[in-house]
């Protein structure tokens, strides 16, 4: 047992590790060396049986405080742990079906999830991105998007077989499109289903292949979509397009097409959430004397009557002036406002002494009592 890796190693967390933390690593690695996602690495194969066992252990909490009291020989046979509610204590791991294991945790990494027994499965999901504008975003747009899709072979329709003939059963699978490997471990009888090597997972095997499709099928097909990409979409959030990925293995459905939207910055907008913000600038005289401000919103220029006396960097609230929501078109956020004084960097000679005249007012002086100045008498 001594050139067993550390299971904590194996998943990468720490000794104090949480269930949650342990189960998180456990996806991730599961899925990384998955043998549907390696065909025919052995190198990843084995690592996927590793993190099973790691797993198998320290998501057992009487196991996990056998292994870390006893290591890995609470699970050898007249090891350690075997007399102290080690291996034969808890009865082992039994037959071990790393597959069923990892089953419920990949949840269609392949676009509809496992098969059973080989049938139908929907197609791979595909992933494509649109860059839109803020106001697009904002009011919602129509965009036409160009892929390369596979499309049904019209020579063979589909079958992969040369017109005239037909595909007959692989002999490895019997046509269930998937094989099992039995081995025998420290756990017990370990098995691993995976995607048959031979007829890759379609269960028919081609002798006379279509010229057209190369046997595949299919063939690449350029394709123009429509998008509807409603009003307050954000950053980020994806659309889905149903039955516009690739196609199902074994006659099963196609799979989606998820659209990404990116929203590009607007010079004046900033979104957070539901909520819009913005600066609007006014004019000194406005703030002291009161008056309209006019302000930019997504709908459009509107005036807003600012109070006598009004300080900069005062924020103001436009209801139901934000962004759209997504489920509701009723629905509405706020538009968040913050008033600026506008100083003015250039003045007129008059506006300057207008300007001084009204500052002295406001300090109580009076332009004619300044001090005048004397004549010099030599």
């Amino acid at each position: 047992m001594a050139d067993k890796r550390d299971y904590y190693e194996v998943l990468g967390v720490a000794k104090n590790a949480t269930p949650e933390e342990i189960k998180k690593a456990y996806r991730v690695l599961g899925k990384k060396y998955h043998p549907d996602v390696n065909p025919g690495n052995k190198e990843a194969e084995e690592k996927f049986k590793e993190v099973g066992e790691a797993y198998a252990v320290l998501s057992d909490a009487e196991k996990r405080r056998q292994y870390d009291q006893f290591g890995h020989a609470a699970f050898e046979q007249g090891g350690m742990g075997a007399g102290a509610g080690g291996f034969s204590d808890f009865g082992g791991f039994g037959d071990i079906d790393f597959t069923d294991m990892f089953g419920d945790l990949f949840g269609g990494i392949f676009g509809g999830g496992r098969r059973s027994n080989g049938g139908p499965s929907k197609g791979a999901n595909l992933h494509t991105s649109i860059k839109i504008t803020f106001d697009e975003a904002m009011k919602g747009v129509e965009k036409e998007i160009e892929l390369t899709l596979k499309e049904e072979c019209p020579t063979c329709k589909g079958t992969g077989a040369k017109p005239g003939t037909t595909p007959f059963t692989c002999p490895k699978c019997k046509g269930k499109g998937q094989v099992v490997y039995t081995q025998n471990t420290l756990f017990g009888v370990t098995r691993s289903v995976q995607v048959c090597p031979d007829c890759h997972g379609t269960g028919k095997i081609i002798k006379d292949k279509c010229s057209d499709c190369g046997g595949t099928g299919y063939k690449s097909v350029k394709k123009t979509l429509q998008v509807s990409i409603p009003a307050g979409i954000d950053d980020g959030q994806s659309i889905r397009l149903s039955g516009k990925g690739e196609p199902g293995i074994m006659g099963g459905p196609r799979g989606d097409l998820l659209v990404e939207i990116r929203v590009q910055d607007h010079p004046i907008f900033q979104r957070d959430g539901d909520n819009i913000y913005s600066v609007a600038p006014m004019s000194f005289a406005t703030a002291a004397l009161g008056g309209d401000v006019r302000i930019s919103t997504i709908d459009g220029d509107v005036l807003y009557e600012v109070k006598p006396g009004t300080a900069t960097d005062t924020r103001i609230r436009l209801r139901g002036k934000g962004v759209p929501s997504i489920r509701n078109k009723n629905v509405r956020g706020d538009h968040y406002v913050t008033l600026v004084v506008d100083v003015p960097t250039k003045l007129t000679g008059e506006q300057k002494d207008l300007l001084k005249k009204f500052d002295d007012s406001l300090k109580g002086k009076n332009p004619e009592d300044a001090p005048k100045k004397k004549k010099r008498l030599f």
